[in-house]
């Protein structure tokens, strides 16, 4: 029968344990001098050793030659406890048993002596997906349980446990396995496994595990199912796991860093035949920029602006079904040398700048007839948008979902769909506002006043004085 990799090679004494020295050095002491908690809580993000550790602890507790830091794996209570067998050690999933019948059952059972062991040990396993009535029925058995019960609550959210829980435990907060430690323990699983593989595929595997040690195991197994020689290369792993390659994400990184917009969007059009997911290529592009800050070779200022703006854009517009999008609109931000004053243009002048404009625009309808019919413009409207996307490359992004509204008293109304207000703002931001009203007069011959509109939203009527304005008139000042 087939053990999937991280079950094969689950640690089965300490010293199998990759990563936690300072907690691990910490338990053994307390099992080798007898000095044991009633009840344990390991914290920690998802597949760092929590539940193996545990396991550990109740072999380290019932192992037949005594209370020892060293269980000696050979005795019928170790091996039952690796097998999963042993009537003394009860694992609860509390993320399927999380109501308060069940935590009443365990109530009941807990007093009764062990069948074998010294002490029955109690996993539960996800303990903050238990109800808050199962809580307060735990509270009383964690703050007077019997001589003969350890208790180790695991958890990946500690501060959804209640803080009466917390005091009553020894915490132990695990971290992510770092890369030394993971890179040792997966050499010496491959060399047992038969399998040579290159420094570059640890990595690999490091950076899509995030730290989790059952991920890497997991990521490895698949890496190897799909292989059939005994020879593990970074490139097939990166294919298989749909990695961009790193040295497609150096190209992109220097063309942002060193070259033009238009040189990366083509770039980045060109990459599309390759790219299965745009949103998971400028993650690996972050973590790829991440990965070289911390070598030294990425200016740490750059580095981090620019993954700065890859998560702004990927959490802003987290529902915008169309990613190709998403990734023009993370290369215009990263050639921006005005994106921060964008940012608080937006907050603090463009609706003033807004309201300005629409004034200025109720003044100039009374005073300009345009030669221009309805029929004309709308007609037009097609050729103003790819002349506009000839002129700048990042109007492809902005009006990919931009709409003619209408044409009345020399005003020209381009509607935008509600998750489009980023682009919106764009267009009426410099440079940009000014090139497409060019590409207009350009088109039709005649230079018109552009509004731009959010659908759905109701916009103030021109002729109604601004908020602004009356702020200005109140205090008798003016907008520098």
């Amino acid at each position: 029968m087939y053990i999937t990799l991280y079950r094969k090679y689950r640690p089965k004494d300490f010293e199998d344990v990759a990563g936690e020295k300072e907690i691990v050095r910490t338990l053994k002491n307390s099992l080798k001098n007898n000095r044991l908690s009633h009840a344990y809580l390991f914290t920690g993000p998802r597949g760092v050793g929590k539940t193996s550790i545990a396991r550990l602890m109740a072999k380290g507790i019932n192992c037949l030659t005594g209370i020892t830091d060293t269980p000696c794996n050979v005795c019928e209570n170790c091996l039952e406890i690796s097998k999963g067998s042993f009537l003394d050690l009860i694992e609860i999933d509390a993320a399927s048993n999380r109501g308060i019948d069940e935590i009443r059952q365990l109530k009941e059972k807990v007093n009764y002596a062990p069948n074998k062991g010294r002490k029955k040990i109690y996993i539960i396993d996800e303990v903050h997906m238990l109800t808050k009535e199962a809580f307060n029925a735990l509270l009383k058995t964690l703050e007077e349980p019997p001589e003969h019960v350890v208790f180790i609550l695991a958890t990946t959210e500690p501060d959804k446990i209640l803080a009466t829980i917390i005091s009553r435990c020894q915490r132990y907060d695990f971290k992510p396995v770092s890369y030394e430690e993971m890179k040792k323990r997966l050499e010496y699983i491959t060399t047992q496994e038969g399998y040579e593989v290159d420094e570059k595929t640890f990595e690999i595997v490091y950076e899509f595990s995030e730290g989790s040690m059952r991920d890497s195991l997991s990521i490895l197994e698949r890496v190897i199912m799909n292989l059939e020689g005994k020879e593990i290369k970074s490139d097939e792993v990166e294919k298989i796991l749909g990695i961009t390659p790193t040295a497609k994400l150096d190209e992109m990184i220097e063309l942002l860093f060193n070259d033009t917009l238009e040189r990366a969007v083509e770039y980045f059009e060109s990459s599309l035949k390759e790219i299965i997911d745009t949103e998971a290529f400028f993650k690996d592009i972050a973590k790829r920029v991440k990965r070289r800050v911390v070598d030294g070779t990425l200016d740490l200022k750059k580095g981090i602006e620019l993954i700065d703006i890859i998560y702004d854009i990927l959490t802003k517009f987290r529902y915008e079904e169309d990613k190709k999008l998403l990734g023009y609109i993370i290369l215009n931000r990263a050639f921006s040398k005005e994106e921060k004053a964008i940012k608080e243009v937006v907050v603090e002048k463009v609706i003033y700048s807004n309201e300005k404009s629409l004034e200025e625009t109720s003044d100039k309808k009374a005073e300009r007839v345009s030669n221009l019919t309805e029929t004309e413009v709308k007609s037009s409207w097609g050729k103003i948008v790819e002349e506009a996307k000839k002129r700048k490359i990042t109007f492809s992004a902005f009006l990919i979902k931009a709409n003619y509204k209408s044409f009345r008293d020399g005003v020209l109304t381009i509607e935008f769909p509600p998750e489009q207000n980023f682009s919106k703002t764009m267009m009426e931001t410099e440079p940009y506002k000014s090139i497409f009203e060019e590409v207009i007069t350009d088109i039709l011959g005649e230079k018109l006043i552009v509004a731009y509109e959010i659908q759905g939203q109701v916009s103030k009527k021109v002729e109604e004085e601004s908020i602004s304005k009356k702020i200005i008139d109140f205090f008798g000042g003016e907008v520098l």
